[in-house]
C-alpha cells in the first residue's frame, strides 16, 4: 500500500520503517528540516535499537523515503498516518495544535480518497474534531475516512512491539477503513479490535494509565516494606505468580518517566474531568510516582549524611534502558535535588550523554564510564538499570569509591552478596 506518516518522532519513525518492512511504499513527512536532512543521510535523530538498519534496507529498496512537504506526501499515499506530538499543556490536556495544523493541509492537499488515521495518543473526540476540519478546509469535496490506530511501542523494543503485537486496535466509522487498515496489518497475524473511533481513543490512554498504576502500586509497596523490613522483590514474585495479576510491570523503583506515561496520565485525568468524573485514583498514582524521587533522596541523606560537598555518581541518566529518551526521566530530578544542597554531581549513561549534555551543562561531571563515575565518589546512585550496570566490576567500584554506598534506584543488585563485598547498600524496599 501507498502510506504517509506525518511526523517522524519515535511513533512516526518506527512506524514508517517497519510498514516499509511488510512490503509498503512509505514516505515519512516532518518540518524538522535537519531531521529530514540527517534521515536522508542515513543518520537516526533517535536512538532505538535496530532502527538505523531498517531504515537504511528499505531506503536502499526504494520503500521508504523522507520530505517535509505533506503535499507530496498526502498526493502519492491513500492512508495517512498523523503522529505528530501532542505535548501536554500546563493544565494537563494534550495540545492538539500540532495535529489540528497537519489535518488542515492534509485536506488541502487530496485530490483523491485518503484514509486519515489517528497514531497520535490524543484524547476522545479528536477524531470528530479532525473530521470536521479536514471537512472544513476539503475544498474540492474529495471522498476521506478519519480512523483512529493508536500505537503501543515501548521505547527500547518499539521494532519487537511492532511486529509482534498483543493487538491492533483500529477505531473507524466505515467499512471501507475497516477493510483497508486490516488488510494493512494482515501479515502481523495479530489479533485485530475493531471498534468505533471513541472507543479506540480511550483504550490508548486506559491502557497506559493502568500499567502506571501498577508501577505506583509496587512503588507504594515497596514503602512499606521499608518500614516493614520486607523484600518488594520476594513480594513482587509472590503477587505477580497470580495469572490475574502478572509479573509485568511490577519492578518497584524510582518510578516511570519518559513522555508517554507522565503525558498520558495527566491528560486522562483532564478528559475524566471534562467529562465530569474525579478521577481521583489517578491523581494518586501521580503522587506517589513524584514521591518515589523524595524516597530515594531522603535514602541518600539518611546514609551519606550531611550532604553540601559530598560527591555523588549517577549511573543512569535515559528514562529506561536501551534508549537516550530524557524526557520526565526521574535522574535528572534526582540530580537537580542534589545540586540545590550544594553536592558534587558527577554522571554516566551509555547512551544519552550527548543530549543530557545541552540539559546539564557543566553543572555535572561527565564520565567515560562508570568506573570514572565511582571514582572519588562518596555514593553512587543506581538510576536507570542498564545491563552494563549490572555486570560491573563491584571489587573495582568499592576500591575506586571514596565511601562505599551504593542507593540502588532500580533494585538491581542482591542486597546480601554486595553487602558481602564491603558495600553500605540501600535499595527502594529492600527492608
Amino acid at each position: 500500500m501507498n502510506i504517509a506518516i506525518i511526523g517522524s518522532g519515535y511513533v512516526g519513525l518506527v512506524t514508517g520503517a517497519c510498514f516499509a518492512e511488510l512490503g509498503n511504499d512509505v514516505v515519512c513527512v516532518d518540518n524538522d528540516q535537519a531531521k529530514i536532512k540527517k534521515l536522508k543521510a542515513g543518520i537516526m535523530p533517535i536512538y532505538e535499537p535496530g532502527l538505523s538498519e531498517l531504515v537504511k534496507r528499505n531506503v536502499k529498496k526504494s520503500r521508504l523515503s523522507f520530505t517535509t512537504k505533506i503535499r507530496e506526501a498526502v498526493k502519492k499515499s491513500e492512508i495517512i498516518f498523523i503522529a505528530v506530538g501532542t505535548p501536554p499543556k500546563d493544565n494537563g490536556e494534550a495540545d492538539l495544535t500540532a495535529v489540528e495544523g497537519v489535518s488542515k493541509e492534509i485536506a488541502a492537499s487530496m485530490h483523491s480518497y485518503k484514509l486519515i488515521v489517528e497514531k497520535s495518543t490524543v484524547p476522545v473526540n479528536t477524531g470528530e474534531w479532525v473530521e470536521h476540519t479536514i471537512k472544513t478546509f476539503n475544498k474540492r469535496r474529495v471522498k476521506f475516512d478519519v480512523a483512529s490506530n493508536p500505537e503501543f511501542l515501548r521505547e527500547g523494543t518499539a521494532i519487537k512491539d511492532f511486529m509482534n503485537p498483543d493487538r491492533v486496535v483500529l477505531g473507524v466509522k466505515s467499512k471501507k477503513a475497516a477493510e483497508i487498515l486490516s488488510a494493512l496489518y494482515k501479515p502481523l497475524k495479530a489479533p485485530i479490535v475493531v471498534t468505533d473511533i471513541k472507543s479506540a481513543e480511550i483504550i490508548k490512554h486506559a491502557a497506559n494509565s493502568f500499567l502506571a498504576m501498577k508501577i505506583s502500586f509496587i512503588n507504594a509497596i515497596a514503602n512499606v516494606c521499608d518500614s516493614l523490613g520486607a523484600d518488594v522483590i520476594e513480594v513482587s514474585k509472590g503477587i505477580g505468580l497470580d495469572k490475574r495479576i502478572g509479573d509485568k510491570f511490577l519492578n518497584a523503583g524510582l518510578g516511570f518517566g519518559g513522555f508517554c506515561f507522565p503525558k498520558d496520565l495527566a491528560a486522562f485525568i483532564r478528559i475524566s474531568e471534562k467529562a465530569g468524573y474525579d478521577f481521583g485514583l489517578l491523581k494518586e498514582v501521580e503522587k506517589i510516582n513524584e514521591g518515589q524521587k523524595l524516597a530515594l533522596m531522603k535514602k541518600i541523606e539518611s546514609i551519606v549524611w550531611n550532604l553540601p560537598g559530598k560527591t555523588v555518581g549517577i549511573l543512569g541518566l535515559s528514562f529506561k534502558p536501551d534508549t537516550d529518551d530524557l524526557r520526565y526521566a526521574p535522574a535528572l530530578d534526582i540530580i537537580e535535588m542534589l545540586l540545590r544542597q550544594g553536592v558534587k554531581v558527577k554522571v554516566y549513561d551509555p547512551i544519552s550523554m550527548p543530549k543530557a549534555k545541552p540539559i546539564l551543562r557543566a553543572r555535572v561531571k561527565f564520565c567515560k564510564d562508570a568506573y570514572d563515575v565511582a571514582k572519588e565518589s562518596d555514593c553512587l546512585v543506581i538510576a536507570t538499570e542498564w545491563s552494563e550496570f549490572k555486570e560491573l566490576d563491584l571489587k573495582k567500584i568499592k576500591k575506586l569509591m571514596k565511601r562505599g554506598i551504593i542507593v540502588d534506584g532500580r533494585n538491581i543488585y542482591d542486597p546480601i552478596e554486595i553487602r558481602k563485598l564491603g558495600f553500605t547498600y540501600i535499595g527502594m524496599g529492600r527492608g
